[in-house]
This record gives C-alpha cells, sequence and structure tokens, in this order.
C-alpha cells in the first residue's frame, strides 16, 4: 500500500511484514503542460533531471545524475536521461536505484533533486511525481506529487537517511532554481 507524502512527512523504510528494505527506486514522471487550443503546436519539449547528491553529515561525497549514472562504490544508479518526459501518471522517466546494503557506512544521507535542465518552471510541467519503490517486488511504497506547479525551475524532493539500525524516507518538496545538481546545492544544505 502506497503513502501519498506531503511536505515534511517521513517514513520508514520497512518492509510491511517486517525486515529492512534493501533495494529502492526512485521514480521521477511527468508532462509538458499544455493548455489552450495551439497548445501542442507550441508546446516544447521539457528535460526535467533527478540526481541523487550522497551526503556524509554536511559533506558531498558523490552525486548521481545524467553524465555520472553509477556512484563511484556501486551502491546508487541512474538508468538514463529522458529529455522529454511523459509518462507522468504511473510510469517512470528517470529512475535511480539505491542499493541501501552496498551505501557505504560513512554515507549517511542521499538527497534526491529535480531540476528543469532546458530552464522552464514547474508551471509548464503537469503530472509530475517523485515516488519510492521496493525495487525487489516493485510495490511503491510513497508518492510524493508536484501539485501546484510554480514559477521555480528545481526541487529539493525528498532524502533517505540513516536512522539507527535502519533508513528513514523524508518528503521535502521544497521549490529551487536552478538547471543542475550544482546550482542547488545551497538549497539542499539546510535539509541536511
Amino acid at each position: 500500500m502506497s503513502v501519498n507524502l506531503a511536505k515534511g512527512q517521513q517514513i520508514s523504510l520497512t518492509k510491511s511484514g517486517g525486515g529492512e528494505l534493501t533495494v529502492i527506486r526512485m521514480g521521477l514522471g511527468w508532462q509538458a503542460a499544455r493548455k489552450g487550443f495551439f497548445a501542442r503546436m507550441t508546446a516544447r519539449e521539457i528535460d526535467l533531471d533527478a540526481s541523487a547528491l550522497l551526503f556524509a553529515g554536511k559533506e558531498a561525497i558523490d552525486v548521481v545524475f545524467f553524465q555520472h549514472l553509477t556512484s563511484d562504490d556501486g551502491s546508487v544508479r541512474h538508468t538514463g536521461d529522458n529529455r522529454v518526459g511523459g509518462a507522468g501518471q504511473g510510469g517512470d522517466d528517470e529512475s535511480i536505484v539505491v542499493d541501501l546494503q552496498r551505501v557505504p557506512v560513512h554515507v549517511d544521507q542521499i538527497v534526491f533533486t529535480v531540476n528543469s535542465f532546458t530552464g522552464q518552471t514547474f508551471e509548464e510541467v503537469e503530472n509530475a511525481f517523485c515516488r519510492l519503490v521496493d525495487e525487489t517486488n516493485g510495490q511503491e511504497l510513497a508518492r510524493h506529487t508536484l501539485t501546484g506547479g510554480g514559477k521555480h525551475t528545481a526541487q529539493i524532493m525528498a532524502k533517505v537517511y540513516r536512522s539507527g539500525s535502519g533508513w528513514q524516507m523524508s518528503a521535502i518538496g521544497t521549490p529551487a532554481e536552478g538547471r543542475t545538481f550544482q546550482d542547488l546545492m545551497p538549497a539542499v544544505v539546510p535539509h541536511l
């Protein structure tokens, strides 16, 4: 059963029958907003990019994004860049897979971000979502919907972080500005 996450809400990453999750997938989906009679002729493609930033405390250790598809230690993997979106209502346009058991012990947080590489604002995006899936069985655990659009070009979506001997997830949902994950670093720091 999936949980619709509200901004700031947290969930434990344990299986419904007990035990810890081992591999999760953070999926991102979106569509270009098409409004008005001439929308199909004038709509531009929108290239949203998902990134995963790995931290030890407040120090950035590694990043996984469309130009660096696998973390240096191999525990986090981006499945590839989608430059136009289109799924929007269920399927993922971009995904980042995290093998929680392989994440090095010094990495205590992984922050997921989304940015509009082509520079359009979220007012031009519809049906955008970020979801967390148990990769071992395909069960959707949580979904965070990008509602309301906005004049921002990026969003700090969510983070997974160590809590005791397991992992937790927190939906952040904070608007930001930037075309790349590097642009978003100042906006990420307050959420560490």
